[in-house]
């Protein structure tokens, strides 16, 4: 009990730094260093100028605006953007639509101040991402300082309108109630528009969560959409970069930040591709299908809820033809194959799980012996192979205990064996006589 009391006090602290973090960026948001009239304030330093950035107005007030266009040929690793025209109709089945097109979906990326929702996070500068007469068009609209948000929070409100679909990384959680978070707060309500989200991170974490290093944007990019960022400003740094700019009044740090939001934009659009062409069942016509038995797994497991059949078959039978495959990667395709039904491929699965187990007595090897006994004793009622697999899990339960401490879940595993080694014993005999 002291341990948790420590745990939670530990994270009241932690939650207290951070909302002081928070305050504390909200404030030095809110007390620009200098004051300049309309006239002066009209001014752009030529610095802006340099990367793209002008001054944007509209009948709330002004902020500044960076717009860049991409031809549909320009390529972003792996992918070209005018493939998103062929991939976006796979998306559909993110909501079960009929249809979907291209030209339906915003991408957004918020580059913020803190973290979390609350009302000390502000984002400073707004990404969107859209198709548009045959070009990819990128938008950043950036504030210098607290007065001018609401104008581009108006801006954004605009945009909305024109689109149908939301494509985010992690939006769901973060960047769009914090945009809606905003809009209250600036007085324009939270039901300026109800997108349809396609927000990545998830089907990301679905396909690769033990395949990658990490599902953060950046090491996806780098390791299936073969992005590599040069001089890339960490996104980490961005609200230190910003507040650098709010402190002395220059711009010139804030040009990777506007770079790091602009290849964020272009690699979601990849992302949309590359997950339309997944579930289009069409992505061998652009790059290989995976060539590791889990993420051959974990993909057609996702492909499967997401409403698709025939590429997971193509891709279960990948995994299960592999030579080396991870035993848990087996018993998870087994565990598919049992709850649809397919026995035979469940049956070989276990025995494969069993084989490419490090030792017999791996956890794999426990688990598929179980699954054999119960195969054997329910579907083939053969007690003496049921029997001879449930020894093996209990023989491996024993070893597995006496290295770890018995906890009430060991015991009850433990006693579930003995129960169904004794009921084999018993129906083996009978079947015998």
């Amino acid at each position: 009990m002291s341990g948790m009391r420590d745990r939670m006090n530990r994270l009241r602290g932690e939650s207290a730094k951070q909302e002081e973090v928070n305050e504390e960026s909200s404030e030095r948001l809110e007390e620009p260093t200098t004051e300049l009239s309309d006239d002066e304030e009209e001014k752009l330093s030529p610095v802006w100028a340099a990367f793209g950035v002008k001054l944007a107005t509209n009948e709330t007030g002004s902020f500044l605006l960076r717009k860049i266009e991409y031809t549909i040929d320009h390529r972003h690793g792996l992918h070209a953007l005018k493939e998103l025209e062929e991939a976006a109709p796979g998306l559909a089945a993110f909501h079960s639509d009929q249809q979907m097109a291209a030209e339906q979906i915003l991408f957004l990326d918020l580059e913020t101040t803190g973290l979390g929702v609350g009302a000390g996070n502000v984002p400073f500068m707004v990404g969107i991402g859209y198709m548009s007469k045959g070009q990819f068009v990128i938008e950043q609209a950036l504030i210098r300082h607290p007065a001018e948000e609401r104008a581009m929070l108006m801006y954004l409100a605009e945009k909305l309108q024109q689109f149908t679909y939301l494509s985010t990384y992690n939006g769901k959680t973060f960047d769009w109630p914090l945009v809606q978070s905003r809009f209250i707060l600036n007085g324009l309500g939270r039901k300026m528009w109800e997108p349809r989200h396609l927000d990545f991170l998830h089907p990301a974490r679905s396909i690769w969560r033990n395949t990658l290093v990490s599902c953060k944007l950046s090491h996806v990019e780098e390791e299936r959409l073969g992005i590599q960022r040069e001089d890339d400003v960490p996104g980490s740094l961005a609200p230190q970069l910003y507040f650098q700019y709010l402190a002395n009044g220059d711009p010139a740090p804030l040009e990777g930040v506007f770079r790091h939001n602009e290849i964020d934009m272009l690699s979601l659009a990849c992302l949309a591709i590359r997950f339309g062409h997944l579930l289009n069942g069409k992505i061998e016509s652009y790059i290989p299908l995976p060539d590791e038995p889990e993420e051959m797994v974990r993909t057609g497991l996702w492909l499967e809820r997401m409403g698709k059949k025939e590429l997971p078959v193509q891709l279960f039978d990948n995994a299960m033809q592999a030579e080396q495959s991870n035993p848990s990667t087996l018993l998870m395709l087994a565990a598919r194959d049992k709850k649809a039904g397919n026995w035979v491929r469940a049956v070989l699965l276990w025995q494969k799980a069993i084989i490419h187990s490090a030792s017999h007595f791996g956890p794999a090897a426990h688990e598929a012996s179980i699954e054999l006994a119960m195969y054997y004793e329910h579907k083939l009622k053969d007690y003496e192979a049921a029997l001879g697999h449930a020894n093996t899990a209990f023989e491996h339960a024993m070893n597995h205990s006496l290295l770890i401490r018995r906890d009430t879940k060991k015991r009850a595993e433990l006693e579930a064996l003995r129960n169904r080694i004794t009921r084999l014993r018993r129906k083996s005999t009978k079947h015998i006589q």
